[in-house]
């Protein structure tokens, strides 16, 4: 398997890299960065960049902050959303060679959508995999927000995690998956884990397991959209994470196209990496011109 991981440090923090290099050695080769979404890593990506790098591009994939293998904020700090498009700011500064497509997934797609808004400059495209940010929800619940936060912070910080096995986390990543299939299962599941006395522990910071005090402000987000100055390809799945306002949300960015996979759900690069591969390719081959 032609890949190497390496780390680095971006908004002083070190990040997991993994990266597919072109097949070619052609160091003209356009490179696709591929970012995951909440509580997955980087290596969830392996199908969609072996197939990427097949075509000929360099694939760039790394564990966000407090996730996989990165490094965890420091005691008294927090995860938010202008802290990710500052750590995508640097790995895009450190890594880029050449012109960068950029593809984020879920939570990641949130981030690439306000990095494309600000640092569009920087990009040949942008692919958004179910990554059209979260619900919106009323202002009015935001008092609660910040209860609800107080709570879950204290909660996790007191809680001694228990130790589980392969077996456990690939149960508990079906929850919410139940088509994820067993060898994938394993391979995520051991990725996300690390050994610990008596089984496993996932690598994720606990505090992603608390609930965020901001409110998601649609209109600042469509704010984001409309600069988006790249052909957009939107992605969603027949049976994802769908939004009501999905066509409004994806309706501001000024050149996208929209095309939904039949048959899965949120995870698509997990479930349909072929089609999806497929999809990038295509798109960033043409639009990307």
């Amino acid at each position: 398997m032609n890949v190497r991981e390496r780390f680095v440090v971006a908004n002083q923090l070190r990040h997991h890299v993994v990266e597919w290099p072109a097949l070619s050695g052609d160091a003209e080769a356009e490179t696709v960065f591929l970012a995951h979404g909440f509580l997955d890593i980087a290596w969830s990506w392996k199908a969609v960049a072996e197939r990427l790098q097949a075509e000929g591009f360099r694939c760039i994939a790394w564990d966000w902050r407090g996730h996989g293998e990165s490094e965890h904020i420091g005691k008294g700090g927090y995860y938010h959303f202008p802290d990710y498009v500052l750590d995508l700011d640097e790995l895009v500064g450190a890594l880029a060679e050449g012109p960068v497509h950029l593809v984020g997934h879920s939570m990641g797609g949130t981030v690439c959508t306000l990095y494309a808004g600000v640092r569009g400059a920087t990009l040949k495209t942008l692919t958004l995999v179910e990554g059209l940010g979260p619900p919106a929800w009323d202002f009015e619940r935001t008092p609660s927000k910040f209860e609800a936060w107080l709570a879950t912070v204290a909660k996790h910080r007191s809680r001694t995690p228990r130790a589980l096995s392969l077996d456990e986390c690939v149960k508990r990543m079906r929850i919410q998956n139940p088509d994820l299939p067993d060898a994938l299962g394993r391979f995520l599941a051991e990725k996300s884990t690390v050994e610990v006395e008596g089984g496993r522990a996932w690598r994720f910071d606990p505090l992603h397991r608390t609930t965020s005090p901001m409110p998601f402000r649609v209109e600042v987000f469509r704010a984001f959209l409309k600069r988006i100055p790249v052909p957009t390809l939107v992605v969603a799945g027949e049976r994802g994470f769908r939004l009501p306002d999905e066509a409004d949300r994806h309706g501001h960015i000024p050149d996208h196209r929209f095309v939904e996979l039949p048959g899965v759900g949120h995870m698509i690069h997990w479930l349909q990496p072929e089609e999806l591969a497929r999809e990038i390719t295509g798109f960033v081959r043409t639009a990307g011109r």
